[in-house]
């Protein structure tokens, strides 16, 4: 059974492992295990028994905007709902946190995204601040084919 829970500063090691493939097929942005645990607080783990099979994290921008980030599933573990239930839990703590507005994900999963009711946006939307503190690192920047998404939390 899957159980949902904060990360801790011991589950760098282990997450590391688990996108270390999607780092290097540059589907996630790289973070050194610095960034992560400068982070923790942000990231949700999706664990079977001690094992961590899944995680995303929910990052702040504003009162009315978060995000989320690193969103990964272990290959043996994926087609299994852990991802759905991870989104959902990421967006429950984004309204339990007080964010206004909306969730932002940059995806390659828009699909899967659009099944639990984010909507495409342009990409010129997407706050300045994100382009140069995110993308200007990834290896596709600036030809990014990611689908920007948001979920609105308010009608």
């Amino acid at each position: 059974m899957v159980k949902l829970v904060k990360a801790t500063l011991a589950d760098i090691s282990l997450m590391q492992k688990i996108v270390a493939q999607e780092v290097k097929n540059g589907v996630i942005l790289e973070r050194n295990e610095d960034e992560v645990a400068t982070n923790i607080r942000s990231y949700i783990l999706a664990k079977i028994e001690d094992e961590v099979v899944g995680y995303a994290a929910l990052h702040i921008h504003s009162a009315r905007l978060a995000e989320i980030r690193s969103f990964v599933v272990s290959e043996e573990h994926r087609g299994k709902k852990i991802g759905k239930k991870i989104i959902e839990f990421a967006l429950e703590e984004a309204r339990v946190l007080g964010v206004e507005e909306e969730v932002l994900v940059l995806t390659y999963l828009p699909e899967f995204f659009k099944k639990m009711n984010f909507v495409e946006i342009a990409k010129e939307t997407i706050p300045e601040h994100k382009i140069w503190t995110d993308c200007i690192k990834c290896i596709h920047f600036p030809v990014c084919n990611e689908v920007s998404m948001v979920y609105k939390l308010v009608g």
